[in-house]
């Protein structure tokens, strides 16, 4: 099992010698990999609903300033040299499709193939608005057919494609992403669509528990939904065995109730031997990557929690 941590794009801890710092250090740490997670623009007013709190309340800690997720993730790849560099996630529909393909295999070729691809639909229809890109509710009909587009670019010598958002022919795209045939895919989101396009193009299921509309909060949810995955990845003519699992943690611990409304007991609460607990329960079915948002007044305490972390229980999985 791999173990990542989120990395500050936003607020006094994105500053460059903090981020670069604690890139650096959680490298040193023994964590596999980092999150960059992505936002272009904060509108003032957001009527969307945030899907993942109950109030649905896009949370204020993120209304700041904020960098350029691709941009983001390139100043980290140039300030380490293992760690592992996952999108988390990058909303397919805010950047044109030729040249995000071109900015993904670059950083993966400048990276010396290092970059995973975590992508989904997006849920902020301001920001859709503002980006003046393709309608919010096509979004779902745009991711899908990007990421195809994505796959010609980067496999084919000749890459030709004539869609309904996307078309190009008699183009050279060189260089190549270097990881073949192409960076691995995590595809976020929960939803039915979410689980169709994981079985459909995915290499990994990369759901975040705490969606109010489909929680994955409780092993008995989390466990059906897994079922649900293979069910329809083999329905996808794709071998269930090969499709990974992850999943972002962003709370633990005593802070949680011990119950899911289920009933069930809540994954990833109580004390620090059931968090061990958990994270063993998800290896044995199969999840591969977690990862956790880590607190921090600075960039000395988040570096210190990120220590005492990895001591205290990951060490122990």
């Amino acid at each position: 099992m791999q173990f990542g941590f989120g990395a500050p794009v936003g607020g006094p801890l994105s500053r460059p010698e903090n981020l670069a710092r604690i890139a650096a250090e959680g490298e040193a740490t023994g964590y596999d990999y980092t999150t960059i997670s992505d936002h272009v623009v904060i509108p003032r007013d957001i009527e969307a609903k945030y899907p993942y709190s109950d109030t649905g309340e896009f949370p204020s800690r993120s209304r700041g300033d904020r960098h350029e997720q691709l941009a983001a993730v390139a100043f980290i790849a140039g300030k380490t040299s293992r760690l592992r560099l996952v999108t988390s996630v990058t909303v397919v529909p805010h950047r044109p499709a030729v040249l995000q393909a071109k900015m993904l295999a670059t950083i993966d070729v400048l990276s010396n193939g290092r970059l995973t691809f975590g992508i989904g639909a997006g849920w902020m229809k301001e920001e859709f608005q503002t980006l003046g890109v393709p309608p919010f509710p096509e979004r779902g009909a745009v991711t899908d057919e990007y990421l195809d587009a994505f796959r010609e670019l980067w496999t084919k010598e000749d890459p030709r494609f004539k869609g309904r958002y996307v078309n190009f022919a008699n183009i050279l795209f060189e260089p190549k992403p270097v990881q073949k045939p192409y960076p691995p895919i995590w595809v976020g989101g929960e939803s039915g669509p979410a689980l169709r396009r994981t079985a459909r193009i995915g290499d990994a299921w990369y759901p975040i528990g705490t969606n109010p509309q489909h929680r994955l909060d409780s092993m008995k949810r989390f466990a059906a939904a897994v079922d649900r995955l293979r069910r329809l990845t083999r329905e996808a003519g794709r071998d269930p065995s090969k499709m990974g699992l992850a999943y972002r943690i962003t709370s633990w611990g005593r802070s949680l109730p011990d119950r899911a409304d289920d009933g069930e007991r809540r994954l990833f609460s109580g004390e620090t031997s059931e968090v061990i607990a958990d994270l063993r329960a998800f290896r044995d079915l199969g999840v591969g990557s977690v990862d956790f948002n880590f607190e921090g007044a600075t960039a000395d305490a988040m570096i210190t929690n990120m220590r005492r972390f990895r001591e205290e229980v990951l060490a122990k999985v």
